[in-house]
Formats: C-alpha cells, sequence, structure tokens
C-alpha cells in the first residue's frame, strides 16, 4: 500500500491507491516554507519599497511623496545634505532589499547571505547611531535586528536554505 503526503502536515497517509508514489525528500522539503522566512522576505520587500519611495521623493522634491517625511524629519535633513548621493544610496539599498527578498522566498543559499549581511549593516548602523547620540530612537533596532540575525543563523533556518 502506497502512503501520501498531506501538503498542510507533512505527515505520511496511507492511501487506497497502489500506483502512487511519495513525494521524493527534495520535493517534501520544497514544500516546507518556514513562516519566519515568509515574513522575512515580505519585511525585506517592504524595505526595498519604501527605499524605492524615499528615493524619488528626494530625487522630485515637493511632490506628492514627499510628505512621508514628516515621519522622520531628521533622517529627511540628513539624506538632502548628501545631495544626489542620497538617492543612489536609498535606491542601492531599494536593490539589495529586493535581492534579499527573492532570494530568501526562494530559499537560495545567496538569499540568506544577501540577508544576513544586510541585517548585520543594519545592526552596525543602529549600534553607531545610539553611541554617537545621532539617533537615540536607533536603540530600538538594537534588539531586532539581533533577534532576526539570531534566527536566520539557527541551525533550522541555515538547513532550509542548503
Amino acid at each position: 500500500m502506497a502512503a501520501i503526503y498531506s501538503f498542510r502536515t507533512y505527515e505520511k497517509r496511507e492511501t487506497i491507491f497502489p500506483n502512487h508514489t511519495p513525494p521524493s525528500p527534495k520535493t517534501v522539503k520544497l514544500l516546507k516554507h518556514p513562516r519566519g522566512i515568509t515574513a522575512l522576505s515580505i519585511f525585506f520587500l517592504a524595505g526595498a519599497l519604501i527605499s524605492l519611495t524615499a528615493s524619488a521623493s528626494l530625487l522630485f522634491p515637493g511632490s506628492l511623496i514627499e510628505p512621508m517625511w514628516r515621519v522622520n524629519p531628521r533622517a529627511y535633513k540628513h539624506l538632502s545634505d548628501l545631495g544626489p548621493w542620497a538617492v543612489v544610496l536609498l535606491f542601492v539599498v531599494s536593490i539589495c532589499c529586493l535581492i534579499a527578498a527573492i532570494g530568501l522566498w526562494r530559499r537560495a543559499a545567496w538569499g540568506h547571505k544577501i540577508a544576513v549581511a544586510l541585517i548585520a549593516i543594519n545592526l552596525i548602523g543602529d549600534v553607531a547611531n545610539t553611541v554617537m547620540g545621532t539617533e537615540p530612537r536607533a536603540i530600538v533596532g538594537v534588539p531586532i535586528a539581533l533577534a532576526i540575525l539570531v534566527y536566520l543563523l539557527s541551525n533550522k533556518v541555515r538547513h532550509a536554505f542548503n
């Protein structure tokens, strides 16, 4: 008697279909998509869209999206001081976040490495901003970035990308 696998629970179940072959371990692995990885894919996609929007608002001052800077006027001032380099920087951040989102979604090893690198860079920036007093609220990002790094570097998650 052959066995089938429930896609929802991944449990082996008996069936009356004698010609049914169970899915390969690779297929079962592809079906298992940890929720944390899905959430981080969406998180990086949101980061890509937000940084692209911020880049566009700096590129076209006075546009309809410029009021978004009311949320963090200090960031607007500091980025405006960079001139055109701020647009380039935010565009690069947007592309990197998009690549990480796609890589995590596909569970590609390169996507995992990029995600780890981006979160590590963010952690370094948050610590530096907190220590230098540039942005005191950056302290909030430190434990969040640490938690994400611990999750991304856990055996369970790393195994999902091998």
